[in-house]
């Protein structure tokens, strides 16, 4: 018969250290001594709780948040942009700005550059199931970490704050595509931060970037080149359902082309919002698709405020679409 394990809440343990109460254990390596005092590892002890919390994924981390297509595009597609963030109360004293960032060199959660300002990289792993947490952990780390070091990931503690509690609601978001990685050292930095490691890091990043562009006259919309074809791919906001039916009647009615050439090949879903994507001939610009996207949104918007039940030609439509859906988040 396995021995009954000794209780981790308050008992005291051997030796007469008394243990701390579950709201006062720190969040340690799984591997680790629990702080508790049990005299077990943390993933057997206290640790249990914080497993139990990865598996609890909130479906949309950037809900509330303005332009919350923009970040889901910016999480999942986009491989180089910037945005200025404002925080609630404005910027901490010794802190000019404070920036968003696709990826940071070595793969930083942040960067507290020799100025005082703040990047913030939004392309890493997570590891409480709650990307707003998570990033709102790392940013408040690195308001307060010495200027010019990087910021180390960390298990998240599960009752810190989200993204939607530190930065300003009312404030604009505005994101900046970038051809490579160049903003990572700004010329009044080079000389400190452009080690060998951050220099090879550049020179990966930029190799590997596809070229994007988001359009200027619809909401989340970017166009990317690849070797073989273009692409367009368009975080959307609507309910999954109801723009499943709205893309439905466009597609049995011929209606969901951008152009000659041009064919909706299907959708993502990230982040708790679908993200449909058009096959686009090589060599059409982002430019060439500003126009059709732009009477795409309007025979959409129609489309959408449509509560007609669907014809057998469209509920196949709709099937060919369901089928054609990959979840990447």
């Amino acid at each position: 018969m396995a021995k009954k394990r000794p209780q981790t809440g308050g008992s005291q343990p051997k030796g007469g250290k008394p243990q701390l109460t579950d709201g006062e254990i720190p969040v340690v390596g799984a591997r680790e001594p629990c702080p508790c005092g049990s005299g077990r590892r943390y993933k057997a002890c206290h640790g249990r709780a914080a497993a139990h919390a990865v598996t609890e994924l909130v479906r949309r981390p950037f809900e509330g948040l303005p332009a919350e297509c923009d970040w889901v595009a910016l999480r999942e597609l986009v491989p180089a942009a910037t945005v200025e963030l404002p925080l609630k109360g404005g910027l901490p004293d010794g802190v000019p700005a404070v920036t968003l960032a696709t990826v940071l060199p070595m793969a930083w959660p942040a960067l507290r550059r020799e100025d005082g300002s703040v990047l913030l990289g939004l392309q890493n792993d997570t590891s409480s199931g709650d990307l707003g947490r998570d990033l709102a952990d790392t940013l408040e780390r690195a308001l307060v970490a010495e200027p010019g070091t990087p910021v180390a990931p960390r298990r998240v503690p599960q009752d810190g704050p989200r993204l939607q509690d530190l930065l300003d609601q009312d404030g604009v978001f505005e994101p900046v595509v970038h051809t490579g990685f160049e903003f990572w050292i700004p010329e009044s930095e080079a000389s400190q931060t452009a080690s060998p490691e951050i220099a090879a890091s550049l020179e990966r990043a930029n190799a590997a970037a596809i070229p994007t562009v988001k359009l200027t006259g619809v909401d989340a919309a970017y166009w990317c080149e690849t070797p073989e074809k273009n692409h367009l791919r368009w975080v959307m906001p609507h309910a999954e359902e109801k723009l499943l039916d709205a893309l439905a009647r466009l597609h049995a009615a011929g209606e969901t082309s951008l152009g000659e050439g041009t064919r909706l090949v299907g959708s993502f879903r990230a982040h708790g919002l679908m993200v449909p994507v058009w096959d686009l001939p090589t060599g059409t610009t982002a430019a060439d698709v500003e126009k059709p996207a732009a009477q795409f949104a309007e025979r959409l918007a129609q489309a959408l405020a449509s509560d007609e039940p669907l014809t057998a030609e469209e509920r196949r439509a709709r099937g060919g679409l369901t089928n054609r859906q990959v979840t990447l988040s």
